[in-house]
């Protein structure tokens, strides 16, 4: 595993569709895992293929409670709205208000290509409109409402505690 270099926004890539994956290469296998991998060391919910320079319709979610992987996701079903502030690996530093639908469900391939659907509210939803927008060449900026703006991140390192070996 690796991570890879997230693209930022200007980049062409950003803004082309991506194909379909047919099957599961180990190229394939090895790009999932970097994802994964960049998305954590970047402290993302989400991460695009093409975010990392692949136009591959693979996404890689994690809202804290474990990751998702999804390959050729579509959206089934969508209802309410939440609007709430939003940001992208992509465009570091910057976010903005969004409007995106409460509810979501999805189908996708897994990892063994078997097909599975998922359903998500609240975060989970905007992480699936968030990511699949990417699939398509879109990034939230066409959606935010009112001005991209700059973000502090105010995040205090908890302080390490050494474990006690036994």
């Amino acid at each position: 595993m690796a991570t890879r270099e997230i693209r930022i926004m200007g980049d062409e890539v950003l803004t082309k569709p991506c194909r379909p994956v047919k099957e599961i290469t180990p190229r394939i296998r090895e790009l999932i895992e970097d994802m994964l991998e960049t998305m954590y060391e970047a402290n993302g919910v989400g991460l695009a293929a093409p975010q990392v320079g692949v136009l591959r319709r693979i996404v890689t979610i994690d809202i804290g409670e474990g990751p998702v992987v999804m390959i050729n996701p579509e959206i089934m079903e969508a209802s309410g709205s939440q609007t709430g502030e939003e940001g992208c690996l992509s465009l570091p530093g910057k976010s903005g208000a969004v409007t995106r639908p409460f509810y979501v469900k999805a189908r996708f391939y897994n990892e063994e290509m078997q097909l599975c659907e998922i359903e998500g509210e609240e975060l989970m939803a905007r992480a699936i409109c968030h990511e699949t927008d990417h699939l398509d060449g879109h990034m939230y900026v066409e959606k935010v409402e009112g001005e991209v703006h700059d973000v502090n991140y105010d995040v205090e390192d908890e302080p390490e505690q050494e474990e006690e070996e036994a």
